[in-house]
């Protein structure tokens, strides 16, 4: 693969504020995503880890990094480093008039959980046998331990 070709996974949600294109790079455990940030755009949540860390590599363009310490624009050749915990909150948004190209590399867990940190909810995720397991909660909406539960003895 090359990660200046203009090649891409159909998969990837393309939802109006949040267009990017995504191309997963085999390479073993360790996961490779080359991402492409159309300009105006959004590539996901401002979101941490609790089981990934992550690291971007930009290739080209200059895409505005939100963390915890505020924003500020990277350009090609930057990496930056999301540890897991709200530290490493994270979130790519293009406010230039061109695509952005990076690559975000990590060992994934499972399972793993992720917080959105404006919205309030949690992703709950784990590859299992049969139907992965992807499911995503407000933290408002959440219930008792043993709400629906009903002993057995």
């Amino acid at each position: 693969m090359n990660v200046f070709a203009d090649e891409w996974d159909d998969a990837y949600p393309q939802i109006d504020g949040w267009h990017s294109n995504y191309k997963r790079l085999g390479v073993g455990k360790l996961g490779l995503g080359l991402y492409e940030l159309l300009p105006g755009q959004t590539q996901c949540p401002y979101h941490f880890h609790h089981g990934n860390d992550e690291a971007l590599v930009v290739l080209h363009g200059r895409p505005t990094l939100r963390t915890p310490e505020g924003e500020r624009e990277l350009e090609a050749g930057d990496v930056a480093q999301f540890p897991t915990g709200p530290a490493g909150a994270h979130q790519m948004v293009n406010r230039t008039d061109e695509p952005v190209r990076y690559i975000v590399a990590a060992v994934h867990v499972t399972p793993e959980v992720v917080e959105h940190v404006d919205s309030g909810k949690v992703l709950a995720m784990a590859r299992t046998e049969g139907k992965p397991l992807w499911t995503v909660h407000r933290f408002d909406d959440s219930v008792d331990y043993f709400d629906g539960e009903e002993p057995k003895g």
